[in-house]
């Protein structure tokens, strides 16, 4: 980690904008959420909430700079906050239904306006501003144009949001800190679990999966080794919450070794298949909150497990419909298979 700061430091001096100028931005902003919850006496666990979202601000503002061993104990310390219920929702909120009712009807659609330029700076800036660098400085870091991109594209809707609606100053961080409040501790779950696949992968979690099949399942057909594969992504995915932590982890243990160099599959269509079988899995599990949790909590539904129930009959015919399609495309240049 301490060579990864230090690299993005160095990249930091050849750009305008790198990914150290985001973390600050995301940071600033969590700092903001942690202020706003301390002290909103509306919340009956405000210190709680507050405490969560200071060191998730703390591992934006000063991660980069902190010791491996640090970073770790801010994130066991979030996982403790949100095992143990310490966050809360306050009350508290910027305008009234009512008022919230005569802006939809003055403005119409025209209030998805802010929301649709993030995405389209996003694109805007992924196309088009890596090249830019006037007098020979880089505008962005090329590498991280997408991700950077999607932060100009907030500050920028923030800015028009501002001028165009003329709310308090303060109302964009109010909203922020309600939804964030809604979502609760899920909001973090994606980005833990994505570097959750990574340690995974380092740590050899993928050959010790690929011994455990081995040894309880015969593959002697090419078939049996499509049909795990696909399964065991959908099925990692739904324990870990998401297709990328789990496609190292099957990969290592059946993709490789069984469906390329034992059959002769072709690795492009088996990972792009693989991440879509995985994706069945994130129909299936609360584990992806993002997908899943969230907008129960956002549309307030009563069931808060409703979109999964809702899903779960098309991700089992997806993955279904998956398995036999690699099996078909796999080995469409006649490798040799058993």
């Amino acid at each position: 980690m301490a060579r990864d700061a230090n690299r993005r430091r160095a990249v930091r001096k050849l750009a305008v904008i790198g990914l150290e100028e985001v973390y600050l931005f995301a940071g600033f902003v969590f700092a903001g959420f942690a202020v706003q919850s301390a002290r909103d006496r509306s919340n009956p666990r405000r210190f709680g909430t507050a405490a969560f979202w200071g060191l998730f601000s703390t591992s934006f503002l000063l991660g980069s700079h902190l010791p491996d061993s640090a970073n770790g104990a801010l994130a066991l310390a979030l996982v403790l906050l949100g095992g143990f219920h310490a966050l809360g929702k306050g009350g508290e909120r910027t305008t009234s239904e009512a008022v919230r009712r005569a802006s939809a009807t003055e403005y119409g659609n025209a209030l998805f306006v802010p929301a649709l330029i993030i995405p389209a700076t996003a694109l805007l800036g992924t196309v088009a501003l890596k090249n830019v660098a006037p007098g020979g400085m880089p505008f962005i870091d090329a590498k991280q144009a997408t991700l950077i991109s999607l932060a100009l594209g907030v500050a920028i809707a923030w800015i028009v949001a501002l001028l165009w609606l003329r709310p308090r100053l303060l109302a964009p961080l109010d909203e922020g800190r309600r939804l964030m409040d809604t979502i609760g501790w899920a909001a973090v779950l994606p980005q833990m679990l994505a570097s959750l696949g990574a340690v995974f992968a380092l740590a050899g979690v993928g050959r010790a999966v690929g011994l455990v099949f081995a040894h309880y399942i015969p593959f002697d057909h090419a078939f049996t080794a499509i049909a795990a594969y696909c399964i065991g992504m959908g099925v990692f995915t739904a324990i870990m919450g998401n297709a990328f932590a789990a496609f190292p982890v099957m990969t290592a243990a059946i993709g490789l070794p069984l469906i390329v160099h034992k059959f002769g599959g072709d690795p492009a269509i088996m990972g792009a298949i693989g991440m879509l079988s995985g994706f069945c899995g994130t129909l299936t599990t609360p584990m992806a909150a993002n997908f899943n949790i969230v907008p129960a909590a956002l549309l307030e539904l009563p069931d808060r497990y409703a979109v999964i129930k809702a899903q779960l009959p098309t991700a089992i015919l997806l993955l279904a419909a998956n398995t036999i399609l690699m099996y078909v495309l796999v080995f469409r240049f006649g490798a040799h298979h058993a």
